[in-house]
């Protein structure tokens, strides 16, 4: 089996059904708790990379020393085209690591089952090739992508963060949504903090499941054509 190397960045923001999805398409995960202590890597070797979510920046090193090798992995992947995938913050570290720039609590923040559009340039892309113009994904972030790498390829596109998903060179996604996650998610979040931002919590999560199958079958899709990816890309053990 092709093997993926996932930092996880928080206990609670963890691969999800993304990680079984790719596992059931031939993928071994290596995931590394870097939020406990478990630094990554020096070097990504034969390994594909995802990269997942988290309360921080980028390059906000003093509360998480990790982020400093996480970045330099990234660099990797992106010098020897191995695969990446990150996800929120693990898209915002592909943007920053790429040259683009990353603002903390910029915009209007997204939390719940948001509607996304597909641009015209995902219809040549691997993974998001042929996908209904308009999908919807969970989001949950204050932070944003305000200026993509130069050459990036933008993608997918939101109301109030533009930036919802783009590539950077051949083999490297970075998206601020969360396919990994579903329905049960967004139970889990804490009511008071989403009530003290001016939410329902049972309205996210009315709007969350009603979603959900037409959500649930692009994301396997997508999760499918990464895991190709990686397949064709890093050779197995």
């Amino acid at each position: 089996m092709s093997r993926l190397l996932v930092v996880q960045n928080d206990p609670r923001a963890h691969a999800g059904r993304l990680g079984d999805w790719l596992n059931e398409d031939g993928i071994d995960l290596e995931v590394i708790a870097a939020h406990d202590g478990a630094g990554p890597p020096a070097r990504l070797g034969h390994r594909a990379l995802l990269v997942l979510g988290g309360g921080y920046l980028p390059d906000d090193d003093e509360r998480a020393p990790w982020l400093a090798p996480t970045r330099a992995l990234v660099a990797q992947a992106l010098e020897t085209g191995a695969p990446f995938l990150g996800v929120c913050l693990g898209g915002q570290l592909l943007a920053h690591v790429a040259g683009g720039t990353v603002r903390g609590r910029h915009g209007a923040p997204e939390i719940g089952s948001t509607p996304l559009t597909l641009r015209p340039e995902a219809d040549d892309d691997p993974l998001f090739t042929g996908l209904p113009r308009r999908v919807t994904a969970i989001e949950q972030h204050v932070d944003a992508i305000t200026a993509l790498p130069p050459d990036a390829v933008w993608l997918v596109t939101g109301e109030h963060c533009p930036y919802q998903a783009f590539r950077v060179g051949e083999h490297a996604w970075g998206v601020q949504f969360h396919p990994e996650a579903g329905p049960d998610t967004v139970r889990r979040w804490d009511r008071d903090r989403l009530t003290a931002l001016g939410l329902d919590p049972d309205e996210l999560l009315r709007r969350a499941t009603a979603d959900e199958p037409a959500a649930a079958a692009i994301w396997r899709k997508v999760a499918a054509r990464f895991a190709r990816v990686v397949r064709t890309t890093v050779p197995p053990p």
